[in-house]
């Protein structure tokens, strides 16, 4: 009855380690726990490295609770060790049986050391774990099918277990994690809920004993570990102690599993065989115990790495040569005597000598050779000591030469370093020194440039206003003359009029005389004395008379209509100025009717002439009147006729009208010059306002097409060629400068085209856009009335002269020139 409930309990166990979960998934948990010789990289993944010297083959076998049929069992084949002075790595395959539950899997470890000083070591470790777990179809001993089983899937599990570890001379320090993640690929999801899942924590020590006989030499080994899982923890410890002559022994304590112990040997140098036993103790006193059997064959290594925990090590069947491994004694107390190390391998080589003799004697013959092999063996300790003490000094000189060239190599490179960055700096200053000097070079030459310019401006301003000085002298002195000439002309005129006049007077005066003799004789009754009027001389007197009030009427008609054109001229100014006043208020005046000033002036031309011509008409009249005068004073001799004193005054009288009309139409006309100067005058006020209004009309009209044709014109489908570009007005390969440019600021334009209409300007802008090329531009010029079409604007000269040097070559910059602005 008992023997079937210890089955009920181990199969209930068995469950447990199995992890039942749905669908039969099982934990990666290997049973190797009880040896610190091999495998270890299964207790830890950084064990691979830790402490070894060389690389094992090894297969191990542990069967649990032996005396329970279908006990649990692992079997584990592995490769693993020490490779490079930084790298340890492993590969094990492994199965598990528990009961009718078959886990089979590879775990492959790597661990990699960062060697912190000659003492310190961080190493970190990987195990990853691929198996598979299922029902063992072979151990299902069933009556009838059972469906319980028979639905159980096999799963196929990847597991991830690091870990770290932190070494010393003598102590290590490290920590792991068990089944940190473990991924189920038949699910396609993690196991959450995972029982094998703890962190696992050690301390190990490893050190030798200093001691004469059989134990000398020996490595002593313990490793105290801590698991901690959700729901309990698990301490342990393990030690052992290495012989080096080929044997060693282990014992150990789990707190779940019990207690441990093992022994080893190397049946060779390179073979070695382990047993380890196990017994249950506590809860599971009554499981009994287990057995764990290894067979490892070991790779020597020639290389003799740092921090490892290996000795050499020989075969209980064979005798152990090693010398001692000794710590280096300051104060030897012992005298070495005539000991070297030549002297030594002599003596050695007649001891064995002598041995073999002895070997060959009678086992009863006395050995009296016992007391020269403890001298010699003495003595070989004795020059090891010395051998050792050199060692140390040697390594210590070596590490005081390593510090020594580290420190200079850090000083080296921290002195290299700190001249790069002098040097950097260096370079950095140097450069930010000749840009500085560059751009005060360029600034120099540009103030000389703008100083040549300013000098040329005052140059040429001052021979403009020489000219204009000479012009309004030469201007000054014509009008002079001119009006020295018409006063000339004018006292002249006076003279002539006062002769006239003294001539008309006379004639008056002997008109006088006539009348007042035709008077005198009329009262005195003498009829044939004084001349008699006949009627045709009447008539020629009317005649006359009427001449000359016909002439005086025409005159003066053609100079008041003059007058009315010159006062509606000055209403007209008066009227504009008026309107640009208001305007410069903000005050807006309603448009005054449409009328045409061609035709206005000309008019006043027509009336100009008019006056001319009559004027040169009564020239002509009085010069035939004079003729026709001076004929009858021929003809006729008497001062007393009426006739002649009648042509006279007809004369004088139209000579006196003409001499009117000439003052009134000069007067009229020179007040008409000052209205029409002063009309200029306010109209160019007008048109420069009016201009500037339509400037910003213009502008932002200018804007919006510029935005519009960027953004509505497709590409080409074909490359344009220069022939298809019109550039316009051809530019010269000076400097072009242009002013009082709205909107644009100051500075060197690489000019395109230059175009004086707004349909030839978008046609162009169309096909630059066409071309790929979107970074164009152009502004309006009024004072040339034309457009400029750029593509990049500098503010100094020599940036303008590069880029004109390095354009690009595209068809349309091949006509490219510089025009600078100046505002």
């Amino acid at each position: 009855m008992n023997k079937y409930l210890l089955y009920w309990i181990l199969f209930l166990f068995t469950l447990q380690i199995i992890h039942s979960q749905e669908n039969g998934v099982v934990a990666f948990d290997l049973p190797i726990r009880n040896s610190l010789k091999f495998n270890r990289y299964v207790i830890n993944p950084t064990f691979s490295f830790v402490r070894e010297q060389n690389k094992y083959i090894s297969f191990s076998n542990k069967r649990q609770w032996v005396q329970f049929a279908d006990a649990p069992q692992a079997y584990l084949f592995g490769y693993s060790g020490r490779f490079k002075e930084n790298i340890g790595m492993g590969v094990g395959l492994f199965q598990q049986d528990y009961g009718v539950q078959t886990t089979f899997g590879a775990v492959l470890n790597f661990a990699y050391n960062v060697s912190l000083n000659r003492d310190d070591n961080l190493t970190f470790g990987l195990n990853l774990g691929a198996y598979q777990s299922g029902i063992n179809d072979g151990r299902v001993i069933v009556n009838e099918p059972d469906p319980v089983i028979q639905n159980i899937p096999k799963n196929f599990m990847l597991t991830i277990n690091p870990g770290i570890n932190y070494g010393t001379g003598f102590f290590d320090f490290g920590l792991s994690i068990n089944n940190l993640v473990s991924y189920n690929l038949n699910a396609s999801k993690l196991i959450e809920e995972n029982p094998a899942q703890s962190v696992q924590a050690h301390i190990m020590y490893t050190g030798y004993m200093n001691s004469r006989g059989f134990f000398d030499e020996s490595k002593f080994s313990s490793l105290i570990r801590s698991e901690f899982k959700k729901d309990k923890t698990v301490l342990s410890g393990l030690a052992m102690l290495s012989i080096p002559k080929g044997l060693w022994g282990q014992v150990g304590y789990n707190t779940l599993y019990g207690a441990s112990a093992g022994i080893g040997l190397n049946i060779s140098e390179q073979i070695a065989v382990e047993y380890n036993y196990e017994q249950s103790v506590g809860d599971l006193v009554s499981f009994g115990s287990s057995h764990e059997i290894t067979l490892a064959y070991r790779f020597k290594n020639n290389k003799r790495f740092m921090y490892n925990g290996d000795d050499e090590e020989k075969s209980v069947f064979t005798p152990s040569r090693k010398s001692k491994r000794v710590i280096a004694s300051k104060n030897p107390t012992k005298k070495t005597g005539s000991a070297t190390p030549g002297r030594l391998k002599s003596r050695r080589a007649a001891l064995e000598d002598k041995n073999k003799i002895t070997e060959d004697l009678p086992t009863n013959v006395p050995q009296d050779n016992q007391e020269e092999q403890a001298n010699l063996e003495e003595e070989t300790k004795l020059i090891a000591e010395i051998e050792a003490k050199k060692e140390v000094e040697r390594l210590k000189a070596e590490e005081q030469a390593r510090i020594k060239a580290e420190k200079e190599l850090e000083e080296k490179q921290s002195a290299e370093a700190l001249k790069r960055k002098q040097e950097a700096e260096a370079k950095a200053r140097a450069a930010k020194e000749l840009q500085e000097k560059r751009d005060a070079e360029v600034r120099a030459r540009e103030e000389v440039l703008m100083k040549k310019r300013e000098e040329a401006k005052a140059k040429e301003k001052a021979r403009l206003e020489e000219e204009k000085r000479k012009q309004e002298e030469e201007a000054r002195l014509k009008a002079e003359a001119e009006e020295k000439a018409l006063l000339e002309a004018e006292r002249l005129k006076v003279e002539e009029e006062l002769k006239a006049k003294e001539a008309l007077e006379q004639a008056k005066r002997e008109e006088a005389e006539v009348l007042s003799k035709l008077k005198e004789q009329a009262i005195e009754g003498t009829d044939s004395s004084g001349p008699e009027l006949d009627e045709e001389t009447l008539n020629s007197i009317n005649n006359l008379n009427q001449i000359s009030e016909t002439s005086k009427n025409l005159q003066q008609l053609l100079i008041d209509r003059l007058s009315d054109k010159v006062d509606i001229k000055q209403q007209d100014l008066d009227d504009l100025k008026e309107e640009n006043d208001l305007s410069e208020q903000g005050i807006t005046v309603a448009p005054k009717p449409f009328k045409s000033i061609t035709e206005e002036n000309a008019e006043i031309e027509s009336i100009k002439k008019e006056i001319d011509k009559v004027i040169e008409e009564q020239d002509i009249k009085i010069q035939e009147l004079e003729a026709v005068l001076i004929m009858r004073k021929g003809k006729k001799r008497d001062k007393l006729d009426p006739l002649s004193a009648s042509y006279l005054r007809t004369i004088e009288k139209l000579k006196t009208d003409r001499l009117k009309t000439i003052r009134t139409k000069e007067s009229l006309i020179a007040n008409l010059k000052t209205i029409n100067e002063a009309t200029e005058v306010e109209r160019k006020r007008r048109i420069k306002r009016a201009a500037y209004d339509n400037q910003q009309d213009r502008y932002a009209k200018d804007r919006a097409t510029l935005e519009s044709i960027k953004k509505f014109t497709d590409p080409s489908p074909t490359p344009l060629n220069e022939e298809d570009f019109d550039f316009g007005e051809e530019q010269s390969n000076s400097i072009r400068i242009v002013k009082d440019v709205s909107n644009e600021e100051n500075g060197y334009y690489m000019v395109i085209a230059v175009h004086d209409t707004e349909a030839k300007r978008d046609e162009f802008l169309r096909n630059v856009v066409a071309s790929g090329e979107s970074n164009i531009n152009f502004f309006f010029d009024v004072n040339s009335n034309k457009y400029f079409i750029y593509s990049k604007k500098f503010n100094y000269i020599e940036a303008a002269n590069t880029a004109l040097v390095s354009k690009e070559n595209k068809p349309y910059n091949n006509k490219m020139s510089i025009v600078k602005i100046e505002n």
